[in-house]
């Protein structure tokens, strides 16, 4: 999953010198709209306006290019996702907030992405699944414990086991084996799976309060 921003790139990537931000950049535009096992680095020189030989300048090969996009991805959403924790009032405006983010940004990513990245990219699945179950498992695990102490969440919830079923619950979602494009888009997929989590962790009190930010925000959840 490639969201992508040059402010982000720039802030994740210090070391790394304007082009090759940008490389990093239009790169990862290149994949979401291509998907990229079928994207050669050809193409990607063509798309960028560069030579290969530029772009041999900053990775040794495809494989690397895709880790190094997927690495500037994981730490972006690492500071999207903290910046929206630090502005949420509880725990129900925390989830409602990334999922209006989360939603708006997949539209844009090609459907065969996932799997080409499970089966053809190790390095950069890695890169990703370790993002998933250290960063975003330990994000859910913290809301659902603030969700229990501000009584919006059930007070017998297991926080631990309910974040490990929430991330590989996030991969079903991008899975075309589960859900093929042809018939299913992901947005709708990721707003059926947040209502299917919220609704199923929410007290009394907690669904009293989502039912009224729904209505405000005009969410389907």
């Amino acid at each position: 999953m490639f969201f992508v921003s040059s402010v982000f790139f720039v802030y994740i990537c210090p070391m790394f010198d304007e082009k090759f931000i940008q490389i990093l950049e239009q790169a990862a535009q290149v994949f979401m709209r291509y998907g990229i096992k079928s994207v050669t680095m050809d193409d990607v020189a063509r798309e960028l306006k560069i030579s290969k030989k530029t772009l041999y300048k900053y990775v040794s090969d495809k494989g690397d290019l895709v880790a190094k996009v997927m690495a500037g991805h994981c730490q972006m959403e690492q500071k999207q996702c903290l910046e929206i924790l630090g502005s949420s009032a509880n725990a129900i405006d925390e989830m409602i907030k990334i999922t209006k983010h989360v939603g708006a940004m997949i539209k844009e990513i090609h459907p065969s992405i996932h799997y080409d990245l499970e089966k053809y990219y190790p390095e950069a699945w890695k890169i990703m699944s370790e993002h998933k179950d250290e960063f975003i498992g330990k994000c859910v695990e913290n809301n659902l414990l603030r969700g229990i102490e501000e009584g919006l969440y059930r007070e017998n919830l297991n926080a631990r086991i309910i974040s490990k079923i929430y991330v590989h619950k996030v991969d079903m979602v991008f899975d075309g084996r589960t859900f093929s494009s042809k018939d299913f888009r992901f947005e709708n997929v990721y707003f059926e799976m947040v209502r299917y989590h919220l609704r199923g962790i929410a007290s009394k009190k907690g669904l009293t309060y989502l039912k009224e930010r729904i209505k405000q925000e005009q969410l389907n959840l």
